[in-house]
């Protein structure tokens, strides 16, 4: 496959020869690309690992109260926000600069926010008058935002959201608990 257009392997040549790809003239070794990541294998797994720990952090109070998306939710959450951010990075830093195209990494980012607030409403429950997993579902948002962070490289304001999404979370909610419940059956 070598010197094979980008997206040969996956598209039909009348869509890859298309101007949303690369001009004809630009070419691009898939083989070569299979094996090989800009940021090195060793920072993705770093990245992942990362983002997987801090959604721990942010989720174990929710396993811990058995809510509706507990610590593996959060966790994956926060790992797949990572991996489309590092796929940001690595379909734009692959685009030649002669090929004409330009990449808006942006979009990744609005996207992963969408698509998390769609699985976060799901964990928003309203039963008898009363709205229940609104915490949960901001956890799982905040997950995504701290994967998005590590998934950029940018571990100390990762971190930072996820110790203080910790705070909020867990002694909050602790606090809040003892100051008296917010319903029957003290759900949030």
């Amino acid at each position: 496959m070598a010197g094979c257009k980008a997206g040969a392997a996956f598209l039909p040549p009348a869509v890859w020869r298309g101007p949303l790809l690369l001009p004809d003239d630009v070419m691009i070794d898939l083989e070569s690309l299979a094996a090989s990541s800009l940021l090195g294998h060793g920072v993705v797994a770093g990245r992942l690992a990362t983002a997987g720990l801090l959604g721990a952090v942010i989720g174990i109070d929710r396993e811990v109260n058995r809510r509706s998306a507990g610590l593996r939710t959060h966790m994956l959450v926060g790992m797949a926000s990572a991996f489309f951010a590092i796929l940001a990075i690595e379909i734009v830093g692959r685009i030649p600069e002669n090929a004409g195209a330009m990449g808006d990494p942006v979009r990744i980012i609005e996207a992963v926010t969408a698509g998390v607030a769609f699985l976060a409403a799901g964990a928003i429950i309203r039963s008898g008058g009363m709205v229940e997993g609104v915490t949960t579902a901001a956890g799982l948002w905040l997950a995504g935002a701290v994967g998005l962070a590590c998934g950029l490289g940018l571990w100390t304001l990762a971190t930072i959201a996820a110790g203080l999404g910790f705070i909020v979370i867990t002694v909050l909610g602790w606090v809040t608990y003892r100051l008296g419940p917010k319903g029957e059956n003290g759900a949030d």
